[in-house]
C-alpha cells in the first residue's frame, strides 16, 4: 500500500489595512489621481466581503482589472486558483510584485502582472480567466466591463465595484428610469443584478461618489459577432433621443421611417414603442432586420 500524498499547506495572504496601503503609497511615491479613479480600498473585512459576494472559489482564474496597491487582489488570492491583474500605472504595476511578495509569499507562483491599457487588451497570459473581480476607476467602468465581456468568452462570473449610479443602470431592467444603453449591452452577454453598497470610508482617499457592487453570470449570446454590431448600432439609436418612438430613432440608421416601420413590424415590435421598453431579445431581433 503506498503512501498517502502528504498534502501542503499553503500561508493564506496577509490582507492591506489603512497603514499598510499609506505605507506602500508613500514608499512609492504614489499620490492618487482623480483622472485614473484611483481610491484604494483600506478595509480588510470590506475586501474579503467583495470576494465572497462575487462567489469565486478554488477553481477560478480570475482577471482583475486596476488593482492599484493590491487590496483586492491580496483578498482574491486568498480563494481563487490564479490571479491576472491588469495594471495601467506604471508605478503601481511596479510595487505590485513586491507586495505580492511580501504578503502573499506561498501565493506568488498563482499571479500573473500585465501593464497595459484593459482596454488595449487582447490576449491574457496563463490559463483562461473564467471570472473577473475588480474595482473599477469610475470614468471607464462600462467601456471597460463590455470590452472584457466581448474579448474574453471563458469569463463566466464576476463582480465589479462601480460609482453607484453606474451600477443601477447595469442592472436596470426595461421601464426603469436608469434603464440605458450600458443595460442593453451588458444584458447582451450577461444577467447583472445589484449586489450591495460600499461606503466610502473604506476608501483612500475618500471618493465623492457612493459605490455599488454588480454581479454577474454569463449568458447565452443572442447571436454572431455580425449580429451584435448591427444589435448595438440599433441600441444606440434607439436611445440617441429618449422621447422618440422606435420608428422615429432608426429611421436614419434603416435610410427613411418606412423603412424602420418594416423592420419593427417584421421584429414583432410595435412602431411606436420607444426604446427604454424594449429587453435584449427584442433588441436583437430588430438586429436580424437593420
Amino acid at each position: 500500500m503506498g503512501l498517502r500524498r502528504r498534502e501542503v499547506q499553503l500561508t493564506p495572504p496577509r490582507l492591506l489595512g489603512s497603514n499598510d496601503i499609506r505605507e506602500l503609497a508613500e514608499s512609492c511615491g504614489i499620490r492618487p489621481t482623480k483622472q485614473r479613479g484611483q481610491n484604494f480600498v483600506t478595509d480588510a473585512n470590506t475586501v474579503r466581503r467583495i470576494v465572497k459576494t462575487s462567489g469565486v472559489g478554488p477553481d477560478d482564474v480570475v482577471v482583475e482589472v486596476g488593482p492599484g496597491l493590491g487590496s483586492l487582489t491580496l483578498g482574491l488570492l486568498e480563494v481563487a486558483r490564479h490571479v491576472t491583474a491588469v495594471e495601467v500605472d506604471e508605478v503601481l504595476a511596479g510595487q505590485l510584485p513586491s507586495t505580492i511578495a511580501s504578503y502573499a509569499p506561498d501565493q506568488v507562483g498563482s499571479f500573473d502582472l500585465v501593464v497595459a491599457d484593459a482596454m488595449k487588451v487582447t490576449s491574457l497570459p496563463g490559463p483562461a480567466p473564467t471570472a473577473m473581480v475588480a474595482n473599477l476607476p469610475y470614468n471607464v467602468s462600462v467601456p471597460v466591463l463590455l470590452t472584457f465581456f466581448e474579448r474574453f468568452s471563458s469569463i463566466r462570473t464576476g463582480l465589479v465595484m462601480v460609482q453607484a449610479e453606474v451600477a443601477h443602470r447595469l442592472a436596470a431592467g426595461p421601464g426603469s428610469k436608469t434603464y440605458g444603453v450600458p443595460s442593453v449591452k451588458a444584458a447582451w452577454y450577461a444577467d447583472m443584478r445589484l449586489s450591495g453598497s460600499v461606503g466610502r470610508n473604506v476608501f483612500w482617499p475618500m471618493p465623492n461618489v457612493e459605490s455599488s457592487l454588480v454581479a454577474w453570470s454569463r449568458r447565452p449570446e443572442p447571436g454572431d459577432e455580425a449580429h451584435r454590431l448591427r444589435t448595438f448600432a440599433v441600441i444606440d439609436a434607439a436611445f440617441a433621443q429618449r422621447r422618440k418612438t422606435m420608428r422615429a430613432a432608426l429611421s436614419s440608421l434603416a435610410g427613411s421611417g418606412a423603412l424602420a416601420e418594416e423592420a419593427l413590424v417584421k421584429a414583432g415590435i410595435s412602431p411606436q414603442a420607444r426604446g427604454e421598453s424594449l429587453g435584449i431579445e427584442e433588441f436583437a431581433r430588430l438586429g436580424m432586420y437593420l
